[in-house]
């Protein structure tokens, strides 16, 4: 018996990479083929982000919560978002939600404390890197972090929402990654990199990443599996 995965998705390429992840891994888990039960609910992206933009942060809130509410009608036994610019609402989420959460940048912080890093850098849309969702996370784990400079933050975000979400997938993309990961390790010491978007992964990797990745999307959808098939371990 397994619980039933829900998850509140936002963008569809991170959605679909976290989605793909928990069936195609969870064969390692439960036999060929064999995945936990997973619904997903996705409003449009246009609502989150119009709220982002006005600093709305109740209203990506109650965006949240609606899936929310709809996955658990749907079954749901606890529920994941990967998409971690809107972490930044989790604290309007979780005392109302009716299903328990797992907290994207919870586990990536797990991740690092049990590979042994100790200074992060923090990559992902421009609401993401200003915000305190990984600082937050990290400091409570003893970990230090450094986020890119104001024009690092600028070009990230626009290639994320202006490309990476929408499928696109450019070498300047790549190039650009690497050149502000390269300098987080030489300039700021960094011995890891949060990939902090869940559509970095989709372009970045631990093969042409100057510094170790902290695969954001995956560590979530690994996490979910862990939660969901522990009653049948």
């Amino acid at each position: 018996m397994t619980l039933h995965i829900g998850i509140v998705g936002c963008s569809a390429e991170g959605a679909a990479l976290c989605y793909k992840t928990i069936c195609i891994e969870g064969a390692a888990l439960l036999g060929p083929h064999a995945h936990p039960e997973v619904s997903m609910h996705t409003p449009s992206l246009a609502e989150y982000t119009r709220c982002l933009d006005a600093g709305d942060l109740a209203g990506v809130g109650e965006l949240m919560l609606g899936s929310a509410h709809k996955l658990a009608a749907a079954g749901a036994d606890f529920l994941i978002c990967p998409d971690n610019t809107i972490h930044q609402a989790f604290d309007h989420v979780a005392p109302r939600s009716p299903r328990p959460w797992l907290h994207i940048a919870e586990v990536v912080a797990d991740e690092a404390v049990r590979r042994g890093f100790r200074r992060i850098g923090i990559t992902g849309t421009r609401w993401l890197t200003d915000s305190e969702v990984y600082p937050e996370k990290l400091s409570a784990r003893g970990l230090e972090y450094v986020r890119p400079t104001i024009d690092e933050r600028a070009e990230i975000g626009r290639i994320i929402m202006d490309e990476l979400v929408c499928g696109i997938f450019k070498p300047e993309a790549v190039a650009t990654f690497q050149r502000v990961m390269q300098r987080l390790k030489d300039a700021e010491g960094c011995d890891a990199v949060v990939l902090g978007c869940t559509e970095i992964p989709l372009i970045m990797n631990d093969a042409n990443s100057p510094l170790p990745t902290l695969d954001s999307t995956r560590l979530l959808a690994r996490a979910a599996l862990r939660r969901a098939t522990q009653k049948s371990n």
